[in-house]
């Protein structure tokens, strides 16, 4: 078997390659994408494990190694950091030690979700974007509605509020702007409410995603309800975020409501005990705490710690 630690950048990869048969060790660095394409196809026929760290943008070299028949183990990034002495950091010394994670059975491997997981983790972060632009559209024009000295907070957005805003007496470009600005409000409405009803279609699919499951804590346990939840109530202020979270709610509660599930109160460590955790939170897991350039990224990985096979 050919074993390959490999530290993963969006335009390159460096590899420590180790051959358990023959005792080969070699190291390379793999341009993206044609060089790495050409690289791994060469090896194909061979049974080889790839190791790296949980990041994003890589789908497509999932993708690859999937087609060719290798092994990809993600690895928790923190936990693989943890276990080198040295502080001085460098692609080479980054990609040996990972190559030694895996031959030591030391390895930090992750839950990785699949494809059809990850893919209704887009449909959650649509929606999740959706809210916070229709959030900004009513701050404006709750902005509009204050210099004109009429407060009504949430009683603007009833039936009898929207006659009011719109008879503001405005200069011209701020009553364009206002006009605009409504009809954004108007479509961004309807499309959020279709994007609730494709949620809840996820949510009632299957039987067993309508199940809640008692089991040991895990670690990424509460990691992935917490952010399953962030992401499906993120913004959901109104009637359909409310709505939404009421029939929900009975999904995220202890079996026999005799206790409170604390999910969101405590991190991804180990717990002891058992937590109330839905199937359908591991389902539709999303990243709702968008972090730099890896904001709503599908692709990245999180959850339990599994052990690596032999």
């Amino acid at each position: 078997m050919l074993i390959i630690g490999c530290d993963f950048h969006p335009s390159f990869q460096q590899v420590a390659i180790f051959d358990n048969q023959t005792g080969e060790y070699q190291e390379r660095r793999l341009g993206h994408r044609a060089e790495a394409e050409q690289f791994y196809r060469s090896l194909a026929g061979q049974q080889v494990r790839v190791g790296m760290e949980a990041c994003g943008h890589y789908p497509w070299f999932e993708r690859l190694l999937a087609e060719l028949g290798f092994e990809l183990w993600l690895g928790d990034a923190a936990a693989i950091r943890a276990t080198v002495v040295r502080k001085q950091k460098t692609d080479r010394r980054d990609a040996e030690h990972l190559l030694t994670l895996l031959r030591e059975n030391r390895f930090p491997r992750i839950w990785v979700p699949s494809w059809e997981e990850r893919d209704v983790r887009q449909l959650l972060v649509h929606r999740h974007k959706q809210v916070q632009a229709r959030t900004r559209v009513k701050n404006q024009l709750q902005a509009m509605a204050l210099s004109q000295g009429v407060q009504k907070k949430r009683k603007l957005w009833t039936q009898a509020g929207r006659p009011e805003l719109e008879k503001l007496e405005l200069l011209p470009y701020a009553a364009e702007r206002r006009k605009q600005l409504l009809r954004s409000l108007d479509g961004l409405e309807a499309e959020i409410e279709q994007l609730n009803r494709r949620v809840e279609q996820e949510l009632f699919r299957t039987d067993s995603e309508r199940a809640l499951q008692r089991r040991p804590a895990e670690v990424g346990t509460h990691q992935q309800t917490r952010q399953f939840v962030s992401a499906l109530f993120a913004g959901g202020s109104g009637t359909d975020g409310g709505a939404l979270r009421r029939r929900v709610g009975p999904l995220l509660s202890p079996v026999g409501g005799a206790q409170t599930s604390r999910i969101g109160q405590s991190g991804g460590g180990a717990q002891a005990g058992s937590e109330v955790v839905p199937d359908v939170a591991r389902r539709l897991d999303v990243r709702a705490s968008v972090q730099g350039g890896r904001a709503g990224e599908p692709e990245s990985s999180c959850g339990g710690t599994t052990e690596p096979s032999a």
